[in-house]
């Protein structure tokens, strides 16, 4: 008797697995790195006083004036922590020291998550809402006349489509660090990439490339760019017109990888990636039928479509206003989808039960996306905990001193992305490592705005690949695996480094 063994394929891990293996190998590191951290400095705006944090935890408090900065060399400017530009610790060059160990065990691996849920219980309730405004809007019926409509209007012209979202995308990256809220736009836009004959991968590209694109080559983005020139005591300005011609240049060479793979898969769709999720995604984003003719059984759209579909619209246009504008966060936001969807449910006249049995059940198809949100976060309170970050940090900053300046501005981006695989937060990183670094750049005969660069190109070329940060939630919620997205984004990857470096020596170039 013959027996057939079937070779079992793998499957790789889902973004739970992912993130727990990178939360065992943070822990390990707690034990392996020796615990360390420097003194950090704080504006207390209650008592109008600077106070000052050792590693130990020891605090002391000095007058909130300039004198007290130069003090601890911190070449920031007072006004900056007082009008609130600058609002996080930040580190005060020269006083690391090594700390008692603090291993994170078991206890704390499993604890982190569930902590980590509780740091981002803002942004998982404004997922919960985008979920169920996306419900109600479904429920009604009214994206696949639109989608269909659009996907009419582009006919032979839906490149169109990939260069308009990566390009405003970007422009939101660049101004305002718009990241987390594009993920609402990821439901809404995946169907119309899918319907003009594209996959999936291309839409959840477009728009996640062009946020890290432009959050790279950040102008005026107050969260990263604008906090870190602060911290280097200079301007945002300086440097600006290097970054303005990055951003060009890394928005180009986005949207004409995107247009590569796009033609690809348009003249073999079995050349996708996703093809072997091909029905399941199509079905989970309600694109049925042939994509390419647009006219054929699509209900056209009536008025009270039209009407619902321009209030869904508006509300993304009100919420980037909000953020930019009136300083809205996420409670803001959750608040404003809330309202557009009851808006919409009337307009639609979905019977209030029927409303809050859709909307709900639209939150809870958001529950995975939320839950990958807390566990990324679980990765930064065990290193956090463990006393590393300050460590990585003060080991690195002795690679690059005395070097030569295209050595040093070349290491100094390699520091930035391994640093923001720990650190996946902008103004997290520029607190904790700016003011250490903005000095070495003195000692190579440097100005400190290629310090700034350097941090912002390498905390978002790592930001395209890191389970810490927020890839993992949004391959989560489109149904792409991360293996999938790590072969397709790889070659993008290498080509951005590249752009990077050779945007720090023509920035070189222009200060000198």
């Amino acid at each position: 008797m013959s027996e057939n063994k079937v070779k079992k394929k793998f499957v790789f891990p889902s973004a739970y697995t992912v993130l727990v293996i990178v939360m065992i190998f943070a822990a390990v590191l707690t034990y392996i790195v020796p615990a360390g951290a420097y003194s950090t400095l704080a504006y207390d705006s209650d008592n109008d006083v600077f106070v000052v944090t050792t590693p130990k935890g020891n605090t002391t408090e000095y007058p909130a004036v300039q004198e007290t900065l130069d003090n601890f060399g911190i070449n920031a400017k007072v006004e900056n922590f007082v009008n609130g530009s600058i609002y996080r610790p930040m580190s005060i060059e020269g006083t690391y020291e090594l700390v008692d160990q603090n291993g994170q065990g078991i206890f704390q691996v499993i604890r982190a998550p569930i902590s980590g849920i509780y740091e981002c219980v803002e942004i998982m309730v404004f997922i919960f809402m985008i979920g169920g405004m996306i419900a109600i809007v479904n429920h009604i019926g009214v994206f696949n006349s639109g989608i269909s409509e659009l996907a009419r209007i582009s006919k032979g012209h839906e490149k169109i489509i990939i260069a308009v979202v990566c390009f405003l995308i970007a422009m939101g990256g660049t101004t305002f660090g718009m990241a987390e809220e594009t993920v609402a736009f990821y439901p809404i836009l995946i169907p119309v990439f899918m319907k003009a004959g594209y996959d999936a991968m291309t839409g959840v590209a477009a728009i996640y490339l062009g946020s890290c694109v432009g959050c790279m080559f950040s102008t005026v983005n107050p969260f990263s760019v604008v906090i870190a020139s602060n911290a280097a005591g200079i301007t945002f300005g300086d440097g600006l017109a290097a970054r303005v011609i990055g951003l060009i240049v890394g928005i180009l060479i986005t949207i004409w990888y995107l247009f590569k793979y796009g033609a690809k898969i348009k003249k073999d769709p079995t050349k996708s990636v996703m093809w072997e999720q091909h029905e399941e995604l199509e079905e989970f984003f309600g694109v049925h039928g042939d994509k390419t003719d647009v006219t054929s059984s699509d209900t056209k759209m009536q008025a009270k479509d039209k009407i619902i579909l321009t209030l869904f619209f508006v509300t993304f246009v009100v919420m980037v206003y909000g953020v930019v504008k009136l300083g809205w966060w996420f409670a803001e936001m959750s608040m404003l989808f809330l309202v557009s969807s009851i808006i919409i449910g009337v307009i639609g006249r979905v019977p209030e039960g029927k409303f809050t049995e859709v909307f709900i059940q639209g939150a809870s198809d958001f529950v995975g996306v939320a839950l990958v949100c807390g566990c990324a976060r679980a990765v930064n309170i065990l290193l956090e905990n463990g006393y590393i970050s300050g460590t990585l940090l003060h080991t690195m900053s002795g690679w690059v001193q005395g070097m030569n300046p295209i050595l040093f501005l070349i290491v100094l981006t390699v520091i930035f992305i391994i640093l923001g695989f720990f650190v996946n937060s902008s103004s997290g990183l520029a607190m904790l490592s700016i003011p250490i670094m903005a000095p070495l750049a003195d000692a190579v005969g440097l100005p400190r705005e290629l310090v700034v660069s350097a941090y912002v190109y390498g905390l978002n070329i790592i930001g395209l690949i890191t389970p810490t940060g927020l890839i993992l939630a949004i391959l989560q919620l489109c149904k792409v695996t991360y293996d999938k997205w790590l072969k397709w984004v790889w070659p993008l990857l290498v080509m951005w480094i590249g752009l990077a470096v050779v945007m720090l020596i023509v920035e070189m170039q222009m200060a000198a």
